[in-house]
């Protein structure tokens, strides 16, 4: 009886663009890239890390706010844990900074001349400029010196800047009840102009987050930018009217007037003068810059606004290479 030898089934190949089955065996030199962007796409699946929308970050942004507030609260607890004061050195350190100020400039330089009330304008002048210094060191630092946390836990990395200027805001808070204690005691009486003490701080800390923000991308690419910003933000200090008054120093120097209008319109100048502007009575309307509120207003919206939008765009690449 002869034999018939039958030939075995050859496999059928997928064609182009089909997925094969579970237990299927792909061919040499073939690639399962369309398979698995077809299984992602099947699944609902997602990059990891990939940027959400803008109002989808802004979503998870508030699902976040119980994190950022704690946060910040156990940041500014264990700044000072290991001094002996603990907590003072939160009011103690700009206290001590306005004391240097006031013997350097007040004393030898003799800037508290045709300034009223001048220990309470240099004081309240030093604390609303460290609210800002201090967020923007902060901020430039937030991504790369978090590296473990970003690349540990996946979560929106704005909630770190947002975080250290809020801790920057709590301590300004604590600072804010030794002002009024040297209000009052340089005879500055509490008057309704105080309540306008909230929206100049809820604006401040606005322009504060959105130029934290800026700085934490350029920072989380440019590590080295943290070494020269106590340069630049020393500069800053001292065009910001902090020891002295602008409005003072114009009235006795010819600067060319766009130097004048610059001046005028430094953002930190304007914080700082609307601080003073409610609280000491003797910085009377005419001290204003004009237009102030405004300007107020348009530096929180444009640093504040943009600085999210500029850092949300590299939301992707914080914590990689």
């Amino acid at each position: 009886m002869s034999q018939v030898l039958e030939t075995p089934p050859t496999p059928a190949t997928p064609s182009p663009g089909t997925t094969a089955e579970p237990g299927a065996t792909a061919e040499p030199g073939t690639t399962a890239e369309p398979d698995a962007a077809a299984l992602a796409a099947r699944y609902g699946l997602t990059v990891s890390g990939a940027r959400p929308s803008l109002p989808a970050y802004v979503r998870l942004l508030w699902q976040r706010r119980h994190f950022i507030t704690a946060f910040s609260t156990a940041k500014l607890t264990a700044q000072y844990s290991q001094a002996k004061l603990g907590q003072v050195w939160q009011v103690a350190t700009p206290l001590l900074n306005a004391a240097v100020y006031y013997f350097i400039f007040g004393v030898l330089m003799g800037t508290s001349h045709g300034v009223p009330d001048f220990v309470p304008f240099l004081v309240t002048g030093v604390f609303v400029w460290t609210f800002t210094q201090s967020s923007v060191m902060a901020g430039t630092r937030a991504i790369s010196g978090s590296l473990g946390l970003v690349r540990a836990l996946h979560f929106p990395r704005a909630s770190l800047p947002i975080s250290y200027c809020l801790q920057q805001l709590q301590q300004l808070l604590f600072s804010m009840c030794a002002l009024v204690v040297i209000l009052l005691c340089f005879g500055v009486p509490p008057t309704a102009s105080w309540l306008l003490v909230v929206p100049a701080l809820v604006l401040q800390f606005t322009f504060n987050t959105g130029l934290a923000m800026i700085m934490a991308r350029i920072g989380a690419n440019t590590p080295d930018i943290a070494q020269l910003m106590p340069f630049l933000l020393r500069t800053w200090m001292y065009l910001s009217g902090v020891m002295w008054s602008l409005e003072h120093l114009l009235s006795k120097t010819d600067l060319p007037h766009i130097v004048t209008v610059l001046l005028k319109a430094n953002p930190a100048a304007v914080y700082i003068d609307l601080m003073r502007f409610a609280l000491i009575d003797s910085f009377t309307g005419d001290q204003l810059p004009q237009h102030v509120w405004a300007w107020a207003l348009g530096w929180a919206l444009l640093v504040g606004v943009g600085g999210f939008i500029f850092f949300w765009k590299a939301e992707e690449t914080y914590g990689r290479g």
